[in-house]
């Protein structure tokens, strides 16, 4: 299938189905968590064409196509994520979640070592429920399976900055750019450390002096 004919197959897809689905996923995912205190914010969406071409036409280090079946292989076509206000708030969506969906791959994501700094963020490759896909959607028009994130602000903040100024940027960054964004994921680890510490601090005190 040539690129063309790969764009019209997802554009279509895109506009008549994974865009359903994304809004059934987002109400779906927010009757699960939404009696857990301090998340932030709930939101699905769909791949948009543009990037999924552009995800299903990389090559892998050989110089061959990565995806030899886009259109079934790409698991992320759906997307949700789940913003919560602190590190220790994580796991406790990470544990409503896993009550409910069917989990095939779960994935810390960090920098590879531990001098380093980049992206944090846990995710989750998710079966869609049965009862999230209205029966007029046929079985070969909609995906198996989303993508989740759960991410703290300063993870999702961090992350959708550097999305926009580095991964998007319209040319290469030079060393000294490269070691502010390196700098700023440090800062933002750093706010999300001390906030953990002082929650967890406050938590221990309120259950020793209740009064």
């Amino acid at each position: 299938m040539n690129e063309s004919d790969l764009l019209s197959l997802y554009t279509e897809r895109h506009d008549t189905v994974l865009e359903q689905i994304s809004a059934l996923l987002e109400t779906h995912i927010f009757e699960l968590v939404s009696d857990l205190s301090r998340i932030d914010r709930i939101s699905a969406r769909a791949k948009k064409p543009d990037r999924f071409l552009g995800k299903a036409t990389k090559k892998d280090g050989d110089n061959n196509p990565k995806y030899s079946d886009p259109i079934n292989e790409i698991q992320d076509q759906i997307g949700a994520r789940i913003t919560v206000f602190y590190l220790r708030d994580v796991n406790r969506v990470k544990e409503r979640i896993l009550q409910y969906f069917t989990a095939i791959e779960i994935q810390e994501k960090k920098p590879s070592r531990s001098a380093e700094f980049g992206y944090f963020g846990e995710h989750f490759i998710l079966k869609i429920p049965d009862d999230v896909i209205p029966e007029i959607i046929p079985d070969c028009g909609c995906p198996k399976f989303f993508e989740l994130q759960i991410k703290t602000l300063f993870q999702h903040a961090w992350s959708e900055a550097d999305h926009d100024l580095a991964y998007k940027s319209f040319r290469e960054l030079d060393e000294l750019e490269k070691r502010q964004i390196g700098l700023s994921s440090a800062q933002a680890w750093g706010a999300d450390q001390i906030f953990a510490d002082l929650a967890n601090k406050l938590v221990r005190d309120f259950v020793e002096n209740p009064e």
